[in-house]
């Protein structure tokens, strides 16, 4: 049964990591699916993302990717407006406010490593490359 337990555990890790993260976020008025979503525009090179792009990038429904949006503008976290050079395309930009609670999150969030105690840098180094051989033989990205 070893392939059915390391799924479990697999699996419960996930639902424990994700909790922690969100309990840190909670403060930010974000959710760990917020906080992505405000880091993809954080660290994108001009501040703004397609919604289309958003989506495409976190993997997840173009209802999921506007959820995701409306809540950032209702914490003034983000705006959107059509892009001025297709105007039939919505463009989400982060806001000053938003690049604020991108950094103080982040830097929270590195002080909680990532909610992965009790984990060693190097148990984390050798965790991440045993999960990265998953994710590439499904097609993900290999520096992911």
């Amino acid at each position: 049964m070893p392939p059915l337990a390391a799924v479990a555990s697999i699996v419960r890790t996930g639902q424990i990591l994700a909790a922690r993260m969100n309990d840190a976020l909670a403060p930010f008025a974000l959710t760990m699916e917020r906080y992505e979503a405000l880091m993809l525009l954080f660290l994108s090179r001009r501040g703004s993302l397609s919604l289309a792009k958003i989506g495409a990038r976190l993997q997840t429904h173009p209802t999921g990717a506007a959820d995701l949006v409306d809540a950032l503008e209702r914490h003034g976290y983000a705006t959107r407006a059509p892009d001025p050079h297709e105007p039939r395309t919505t463009l989400v930009t982060i806001s000053e406010r938003g690049r604020q609670i991108a950094a103080e999150a982040t830097a929270l969030l590195n002080d909680r490593q990532f909610g992965t105690t009790p984990l060693r840098e190097q148990e984390l180094v050798a965790l991440t490359e045993i999960l990265r051989r998953v994710r590439a033989s499904a097609g993900d990205a290999a520096s992911a």
